[in-house]
Parts: C-alpha cells; sequence; structure tokens
C-alpha cells in the first residue's frame, strides 16, 4: 500500500491541484501573518473605534489600485501629523508665559480631481488658557488665502468645507457664486471653468500658547476619493482591517468544523458497527431524524434569540452534524473492514474494542476521510459569511460576510461602490475555488476508481 506521502506527491501531476494548493497555502500564510502585523485588541480597536480613529480617513472611497484602470488621477488621502514627525515645527517665546508655535504642512497634489474634504485635527495640553491657532493657505503660484482661525480644546478639529467666513472669502476671491471651500483652495485661476491646480501646496499654522506647559499637536488631512488597498466604509472604516482579519476567521471555522465534524462522525461510526447491536440502531436512527433538521433555520433561531458568538455559532455546526449522512457511508466500508482476516487476528490476541476500534479500523478509512475534509471546508467557510450575510455574524468580529452584509444594508452596488461588495466576495469564492480544486484532486488520489484512464 503506498503511503500517504507517496498519494499526495501524485497532487503535482494534477494542474488544478497544484493552483489550489497555491490558493490555500496563500490563505493561510495571510491567516498566520495577519495577527502579528495587526494584533486582535487593535484589529477590533481600529474596527469599532470612534470619530478619532476612523475621522482621518475618507467616507466611501474607493481602493487605490482604481487608479490603475482609469485616464483620471483621482485624489488620494493626504495625511501629514506633527505627532508623526510631519510638517516643519518650529517653537519660539514671545513672553514670559507666551509662545509661539509654527506647523508648516508641505505637499504634492498631482492628482486630476479635487480633494471631497479637507480637515485640520488639533490637540492641545493645557490648564486653563486655550491655545489660538490661525492657518494661510499658500497654493502653487504663491498665492496666500487666510483660511481660518480657531480656540483648541483638548481634541479639536477644523473643517474647511464647514466654514461659512471662508467659502464667502473664496467666493469674493474666485468671482463664483457659491463655490465650495474645497474647489475654491485648490482651484487653477488661469482656467476657464473649475480645474484643479497641480503642484505643491502648503498649509502654514501659527499657534499661540498662553501657559508656559501648554503643547500643541496639529494634523492635516486632505480627504480622498480613494484611499488604501481595500478602500472605506459609510462609516470611515478601512476595508483592509475586515478583509485581513476576515482570512484567520473564515479559515478557522472553516478547518475546525470540517476537521471535528469529520474525525467525530467517523468515530461515531466505527464503534457503532463495532458494538453492533442497539447501540448502532439507535445511532442510525439518530442519523436519519437529523438529516431532516434544516441546519441554517435552526443557526438563524439560536443568533436571533439567544446569542451571535461565533464560538456557540462554531460547536452548534459540529453538534448538528455530526451526525450527517455520512456517518451511514463510514458504516457500509467499516462493516466491510470488520469481516478482514487481520481484525480476526486482533481479537484472537487479546486486543480491546477501542484498540480494535482505533487501531485497526479508523486507520482504514483515513484515505477516504483527508479529501472530505478538504472538501467540507469551504462549506462551513459559506456557512459562516451567510449567518454573517444575515446579520447574525459575531457583532466583534470583523468578517468578509460582515463586509457584505454591510454593503447590502448601505445599498453599495445601487451607489457605485462596487468594490465594497466585490473584494470580500471574491475572497470567498477564492477560497471555496481553491480547496474545492485540492479535494477533487485528492478524491482521484486517493479512490483509484475516480482516476482517469
Amino acid at each position: 500500500m503506498k503511503t500517504l506521502l507517496e498519494r499526495f506527491r501524485q497532487l503535482r501531476s494534477y494542474p488544478t491541484a497544484v493552483i489550489g494548493l497555491i490558493i490555500i497555502a496563500l490563505l493561510v500564510i495571510v491567516s498566520v501573518v495577519t495577527p502579528f502585523i495587526m494584533p486582535y485588541n487593535e484589529a477590533i480597536r481600529l474596527w469599532r473605534g470612534g470619530e478619532d480613529i476612523w475621522g482621518r480617513y475618507p467616507r466611501n472611497a474607493a481602493p487605490a489600485w482604481q487608479n490603475w484602470f482609469t485616464s483620471t488621477d483621482v485624489s488620494n488621502t493626504i495625511i501629514l501629523d506633527s505627532v508623526e514627525g510631519d510638517g516643519n515645527v518650529t517653537i519660539s517665546d514671545l513672553s514670559a508665559d507666551t509662545r509661539e508655535a509654527r506647523f508648516s504642512f508641505e505637499f504634492d497634489f498631482p492628482y486630476d480631481t479635487f480633494p471631497p474634504e479637507l480637515t485640520v485635527f488639533a490637540n492641545a495640553r493645557y490648564d486653563s488658557k486655550e491655545p489660538f491657532v490661525e492657518m494661510i493657505w499658500i497654493t502653487p503660484d504663491g498665492r496666500e488665502i487666510r483660511v481660518g482661525e480657531f480656540a483648541v480644546s483638548s481634541n479639536t478639529s477644523f473643517r474647511f468645507n464647514q466654514d461659512d467666513r471662508l467659502q464667502r472669502r473664496l467666493e469674493r476671491e474666485t468671482g463664483i457664486d457659491g463655490v465650495s471651500v474645497v474647489h475654491g483652495l485648490f482651484d487653477d485661476p488661469a482656467q476657464e471653468g473649475l480645474q484643479v491646480l497641480p503642484g505643491t501646496y502648503r498649509l502654514d499654522s501659527i499657534g499661540l500658547l498662553f501657559e508656559p506647559e501648554s503643547e500643541l499637536d496639529l494634523a492635516f488631512v486632505s480627504y480622498g476619493e480613494v484611499h488604501g488597498v481595500a478602500g472605506t466604509d459609510h462609516q470611515r472604516r478601512d476595508l483592509s482591517v475586515a478583509l485581513l482579519w476576515g482570512t484567520p476567521i473564515a479559515m478557522a471555522f472553516g478547518l475546525l468544523a470540517a476537521l471535528a465534524t469529520t474525525v467525530i462522525t467517523m468515530v461515531i461510526a466505527a464503534v457503532g458497527v463495532w458494538y453492533g447491536g442497539w447501540l448502532d440502531a439507535a445511532i442510525q436512527r439518530i442519523t436519519e431524524v437529523n438529516s431532516i433538521i434544516p441546519l441554517l433555520p435552526i443557526l438563524i433561531m439560536v443568533g436571533t434569540l439567544y446569542s451571535r458568538s461565533i464560538w456557540i455559532m462554531l460547536g452548534l455546526v459540529i453538534l448538528l452534524s455530526i451526525f450527517g449522512i455520512q456517518i451511514k457511508q463510514y458504516r457500509a466500508i467499516f462493516l466491510q473492514v470488520k469481516e478482514s482476516p487481520y481484525i480476526d487476528a486482533a481479537r484472537a490476541y487479546g486486543a480491546g474494542n477501542m484498540r480494535i476500534v482505533f487501531r485497526y479500523l479508523v486507520p482504514r478509512i483515513l484515505p477516504l476521510v483527508i479529501p472530505a475534509i478538504v472538501t467540507l471546508v469551504p462549506g462551513f467557510v459559506f456557512l459562516e459569511a451567510s449567518l454573517a450575510v444575515l446579520g447574525l455574524g459575531d457583532p466583534v468580529l470583523p468578517t468578509w460576510g460582515k463586509l457584505i452584509n454591510d454593503a447590502a444594508t448601505q445599498g453599495a452596488l445601487f451607489n457605485g461602490y462596487y468594490y465594497w461588495i466585490l473584494q470580500p466576495s471574491v475572497l470567498l469564492m477564492i477560497a471555496g475555488l481553491g480547496f474545492a480544486m485540492v479535494g477533487f484532486a485528492l478524491d482521484r488520489v486517493f479512490n483509484p476508481r475516480l482516476r482517469e484512464v
């Protein structure tokens, strides 16, 4: 009998199996690497955070790779933060208690479209007197535009689009009634109509600190119509968080459910065949009753009335799947194996019941179990995603199904946000395709009757 290693080597003769193994290997690598590059607590913080976390991302921005397929270079997000060392910051003393902090944020803007929003985030530490900030916008052609001024509390944001005084000032300078703030700041006055003036822009901010121990940090964000490798959603969340963490969650759910279901089912079938009698009959009756119980409606009921925890769902899936129709398939094989001569020999030298079950019966059907485990994985992966799409996914975890559910709820396809629903859908299809191709090839390797002549 060929060893398992020799059988696995035969997979190289199946091109589809090689492609499937590559897909599975990539999914496993992403699943292993993701917790290191983005720890679980950090991922949950980014996914379930508030305005302080998501506020620096644009709303409903497409992935940055969209620019590769269009002739128009759409604006990307630009973030400059003094805490991260961005900008040129200088602090000078004006008097014993008053200091001046100058922030100069310079950036290149080579894009063909206007950014949707501009915001300055300010964070100050002081005792009683709030710092005061004044900002000046300098365009590539040398024009200086006084943007505005504001007092800074512990956390303050200045949103350019919401400043009516700045809009009226830009209307006078551009001569265009109702011009938006962003259009007025980035418009090329030498061109007819509203056209982006590409080049290097600078935002100079002067902060007055009225206490010796007070501190001030500023961050400038030019929101883009595209952002990151995966884009953002309606709550400004970076979709890459859910795409990355959805991989280990999907793989863990699918592999654990497939492995546990198959192994437990196989052991139950072996025990029933060996002991026979009322035990075997009871297992068969339970299997027949369980085969007509719908799994998905039960999961929906539990998720609606009790809990949507992914671990409870996983346990329930395993519990309701171990008495599946596979028990009858394994039972038919075990009935033949039970009559083998080496089983009689094991009885003769006094082997115990459990030794015969686990040492002589179960190993005989392992070649059939391995393909079964692989082919079951995508089904359980899609089951977990289906629960999330129905709104019954774990409310804490960012998953592929949760992305699809959010996209459907917010009308992503209707509003043209195709990336929002296509990215997780494609990952689900790729995962299912990879395991399916390997599983079918394993069937042919371990079952000679399925091999091509």
